[in-house]
């Protein structure tokens, strides 16, 4: 059995890992995937796991989120675009990797440029650092479901680098083009897992995740990198074909464990039913260096979920 998990936690990255019962012994955590769940992780670059989060959590994330856009000055905020990253490479962009900030979808407003619905329908996320900053959302974070979840995988010291509630709003929601998540959130070795729950039902209809079963094994087409003049990718995106994806449809409560090079996206939400999100990114700080030029630059990095100082 212990060999089988290792078999499977060594093909995530490059990272020397402890044994099994040494790891747990050390952090105290048990893994709570079983050794199926791994095997079709590794082999499919994605695992759902319903009933991750309970009724009562959802419900708490989700009026604290509506407390934090009533507080919000929506005379400071920027605009969110996967189409044009362009857009998001002001200060208050690259302020937000640890602050709690508030990023509007591309179409909430009209030429006049006002805004053309109140201000709850027209965010696109809030981030990036609502798992630090926030006490309700660091307590569900930081739990341990989440620490469990990780030593699944592998993680001796992991840190969550960003923390996104995602609205896909009814009407406008935007699309988010075929990326991978290794691109953004860059370590050596590669380590980025991303952790996205549902907060609502994800459906075909208001904009469920896609992606393409087993492309993490290709390995990581390109990087989106931090300059002195804002923030490009190092090569053009790949053209992919829309037959490669399959839709990943989840009800509320239900996670799915991203592997940092998987092909993912979502399409614009064109229903009148929202889709709430919390998602979470990953890496390994034991043995993994944090990229320079990665958008995200801290003077510290956060605490680490479980793992020796």
């Amino acid at each position: 059995h212990t060999q089988r998990i290792l078999k499977f936690t060594k093909s995530i990255s490059r990272r020397n890992l402890l044994p099994e019962e040494e790891n747990h012994r050390v952090m105290g955590i048990t893994g709570s995937l079983s050794p199926d769940q791994l095997e079709f992780f590794h082999s499919q670059g994605y695992l759902v796991i319903e009933s991750f989060a309970s009724e009562d959590e959802i419900r708490g994330l989700r009026k604290r989120m509506d407390e934090l856009l009533n507080q919000f000055d929506c005379s400071v905020s920027s605009i969110f675009s996967t189409k044009n990253q362009k857009q998001t490479t002001d200060n208050y962009f690259f302020e937000s990797a640890e602050k709690i900030s508030f990023f509007f979808e591309e179409k909430a407003f009209g030429d006049d440029g006002i805004l053309k619905q109140p201000k709850e329908l027209s965010i696109n996320k809030v981030g990036h650092a609502l798992h630090e900053l926030d006490p309700l959302y660091r307590e569900f974070t930081y739990s341990s479901k989440f620490s469990s979840l990780v030593s699944s995988l592998g993680y001796k010291r992991p840190v969550v680098m960003q923390s996104m509630y995602i609205f896909k709003q009814p009407g406008i929601g935007g699309e988010v083009v075929p990326h991978q998540d290794n691109s953004f959130v860059y370590t050596d070795p590669q380590s980025c897992t991303g952790l996205w729950i549902a907060l609502e039902d994800s459906t075909t209809v208001n904009g469920c995740l896609w992606a393409i079963p087993g492309s993490h094994k290709n390995g990581l087409v390109r990087r989106f990198i931090r300059g002195e003049n804002g923030v490009t990718f190092d090569q053009p995106s790949p053209s992919y074909e829309q037959k490669d994806f399959v839709p990943i449809e989840m009800k509320a409560g239900s996670l799915i464990a991203i592997h940092g090079n998987l092909i993912h996206q979502s399409f614009e939400n064109l229903s009148p039913k929202s889709r709430h999100a919390y998602s979470l990114h990953v890496v390994e700080s034991d043995g993994c260096k944090w990229a320079k030029d990665n958008w995200i630059q801290r003077e510290t990095m956060p605490e680490p979920l479980y793992g020796l100082p």
